[in-house]
């Protein structure tokens, strides 16, 4: 049987996207971007988001495994035009910056 959880993670999914910077800089001058760790599964932060786990989301919180975005922030994104895998937990936006593999 499928959870409601397991659904919520499929439509999250479903709903990611990549963006670039530039298609992001009005989310974050209304304060609704959340930077999510690179190494952190970007769906599973999102689901407990959506679901208000608060002690899960406290913990990350506290270890800046997911952060508010701040001008520091935007001034690199700014500079360096990264991607991003982007997914919308209203009204927050998380994003992760692309990490871009090198080849052998």
């Amino acid at each position: 049987m499928t959870s409601p959880s397991d659904i919520l993670r499929t439509k999250l999914n479903l709903e990611t996207a990549q963006l670039q910077w530039s298609e992001l800089e009005r989310h974050f001058a209304r304060g609704s971007v959340i930077k999510v760790a690179i190494g952190t599964d970007l769906i599973d932060a999102a689901l407990h988001i959506a679901e208000n786990n608060a002690a899960t989301v406290q913990g990350w919180l506290a270890d800046a495994t997911i952060a508010r975005a701040e001008m520091s922030d935007a001034e690199d994104w700014h500079a360096r035009q990264p991607h991003f895998w982007v997914v919308v937990v209203a009204p927050w936006v998380l994003v992760q910056e692309v990490v871009k593999q090198l080849e052998p």
